[in-house]
């Protein structure tokens, strides 16, 4: 893979980059805030990047306690959805995702695992990042989960909350996501926001949040437009100036729900209204370890 040098990094990832510049638009982060997250380097991403960001940041990872993903799961209240509804076990595990072991099989449209291969060989295996099984016994050992959050050591204000996950099969990095709420121009309310870095930029997706009538959370990242929920593709520009690529036809939907007594998600990628990835998940609380018993002196 030709290599350009530190700052625009292998030629395949350049050149993305020049697409998502010749179709897409430039916008100033000041005006669309919306937006902001965390870029990757150009020789990329790997389990250490939010290691990395604190350090070159200034920041601090807290690890005196469980982490979620949201702080709290209320903050996703507003206009057509009620977090009450939710069901509690969906609930607690947004808000100590740190607490769950993760177990997820694969399952790849026919018509589609070639272009998964492709991508897997051309990107995700060399940066890894968005590192998606390709088929369901690649992942029988399970996921490892580490959910990490950056403070601000000054204050103790929570500044990124990073998931990655890795395949202990494998030892490859699967997902490096930076978590958050966003409120959008084309939405009421509150949106889950995932920021993944990728070289000298990141691929932004941003969903809704909906309850189904079992209590079910539906998160859908679709849109009609820029500024709507969706699938961004972003590109770091001078200053904060960021170029930024609305795809409309890639779309994702996850629903978290309890069946039987277990806690699992189905993950939904569509291209064209196209379903060509299934990721089906269980999310298992962890067991606290046993206490050792105290014998009598």
């Amino acid at each position: 893979m030709p290599w350009l040098g530190e700052k625009r990094g292998h030629l395949v990832d350049w050149t993305t980059q020049r697409w998502v510049q010749a179709t897409g638009r430039l916008v100033d982060l000041g005006d669309h805030s919306w937006l902001e997250g965390p870029v990757g380097s150009p020789s990329g991403i790997g389990r250490d990047f939010f290691d990395h960001l604190a350090s070159t940041n200034g920041l601090r990872v807290r690890s005196d306690r469980p982490a979620g993903l949201m702080e709290s799961f209320a903050s996703l209240e507003g206009p057509g959805f009620e977090p009450a509804e939710i069901h509690a076990e969906v609930r607690r595990f947004y808000e100590s995702t740190s607490e769950f072991d993760l177990d997820v099989w694969s399952q790849w449209s026919g018509v589609f695992r070639p272009f998964g291969r492709m991508l897997a060989l051309v990107f995700s295996k060399r940066l890894q990042q968005l590192n998606v099984p390709l088929d369901p016994l690649s992942t029988a050992r399970g996921l490892s989960s580490r959910v990490l959050q950056l403070e601000d050591p000054s204050n103790g204000n929570l500044v990124h909350t990073g998931w990655v996950r890795e395949n202990p099969s494998t030892q490859e990095t699967v997902y490096v996501g930076a978590y958050s709420l966003a409120t959008v121009p084309g939405h009421p309310a509150p949106c889950v926001k995932v920021v993944f870095p990728l070289p000298n930029g990141n691929a932004t997706v941003i969903m809704r949040p909906s309850v189904e009538a079992d209590g079910s959370l539906r998160l859908e990242s679709s849109g009609s437009g820029f500024g709507d929920p969706g699938f961004y593709f972003l590109v770091q520009g001078s200053g904060s100036k960021v170029w930024a690529r609305y795809l409309r036809t890639f779309r994702e939907v996850i629903r978290v729900y309890v069946e039987s007594g277990e806690l699992r998600t189905d993950h939904t990628f569509t291209l064209w209204r196209r379903p060509f990835l299934r990721l089906h998940y269980r999310l298992q609380l962890r067991a606290a370890p046993a206490a050792h018993a105290i014998q009598p002196s």
